[in-house]
């Protein structure tokens, strides 16, 4: 029995590892092409994957949503982002933004629209209209900061804010790393146990820790490219409040996995789970650092 379980454990290492390399590749590959379609592409691609396993959580965790409302209207949405900005770079930024209210404003509108062709079933029938809208506006419009970055510094490249998007992962995902790392080693003392058993006091300052390391360890070499993020304080501000976001977005996709009682959002990616699972925190700090930047 206890083989069996070491077979188990080397099988999801060996997976997991796959995956990771396999996204890296990636990931690597669409960073190295400096074109942004290539970026557009992968943005629309995960933002489509994710949203599809959100409704599929829906669906399974017992309740209902329009998931073809949700999913066309994304596709669209998505699709004239990636054309405005790819085709006028950031000085298409603000016509995005009404993008956003004419989209939001939309899928609401169809959502009530298509539930007159049947009977109000109590409860039913407004879970539907909420599931759906709540699933376009925390996936495909939360994650598309992820694109708007791209072209909110200014530059000569095609792709201005590759190095932007590169430090906001590094940032987000060393604050999952670290959290993971240190809550395993010396975590005591449960943050939210009725949330996330498993996340302590001890890895959330772990996690804030290597999202310092991150974010200041890329500023330094490559304060060009990064110069829109200011000067030091600047960084070491947008870090502590991204880190605490990224804890926050990973955190919300427990509260709709606890309350849908589904343990993985998928299995898109074998030994990491769905496509959701790796985007759940950038969905967070992509728009917190985008409105930051504009802002400060």
């Amino acid at each position: 029995m206890t083989k069996g379980k070491e077979k188990s454990k080397a099988r999801v290492f060996a997976d997991r590892l796959l995956s990771t390399v396999i996204l890296w590749a990636i990931v690597t590959a669409v960073f190295l092409s400096d074109q942004p379609v290539a970026f557009a592409v992968m943005v629309v691609a995960l933002s489509m994957l994710a949203l599809k396993e959100y409704y599929t959580m829906v669906r399974d965790g017992g309740l209902s949503a329009q998931p073809k409302i949700g999913m066309v209207s994304a596709l669209i949405y998505l699709g004239a982002i990636s054309y405005l900005l790819v085709n006028s770079g950031g000085a298409a930024l603000d016509r995005v933004g009404q993008l956003d209210a004419i989209a939001v404003c939309f899928v609401a509108m169809a959502s009530f629209l298509w539930q007159l062709r049947q009977s109000v079933e109590k409860h039913k029938t407004l879970n539907e209209v909420a599931l759906t809208l709540l699933g376009f506006i925390y996936i495909p419009v939360m994650f598309s900061f992820v694109l708007r970055l791209l072209f909110l510094p200014e530059g000569e490249s095609m792709v201005p804010g590759a190095v932007l998007i590169l430090w906001l992962v590094a940032v987000t995902k060393f604050t999952d790393m670290g959290a993971y790392v240190t809550g395993s080693l010396i975590g005591k003392n449960k943050m939210i146990p009725h949330i996330s058993p498993a996340k302590t006091w001890e890895g959330i300052a772990g996690g804030v820790f290597f999202a310092q390391l991150a974010g200041c360890g890329l500023f330094y070499f490559f304060p060009e490219q990064l110069e829109v993020l200011g000067g030091w304080p600047q960084v070491i501000g947008f870090v502590f409040v991204l880190a605490f976001l990224a804890v926050v977005g990973d955190l919300a996709e427990s509260v709709v996995k606890r309350a849908l009682e589904i343990k993985d959002s998928g299995h898109t990616l074998p030994g990491i789970g769905g496509v959701l699972d790796l985007i759940d925190s950038i969905c967070f700090t992509a728009p917190a650092l985008y409105f930051l930047i504009i802002w400060l």
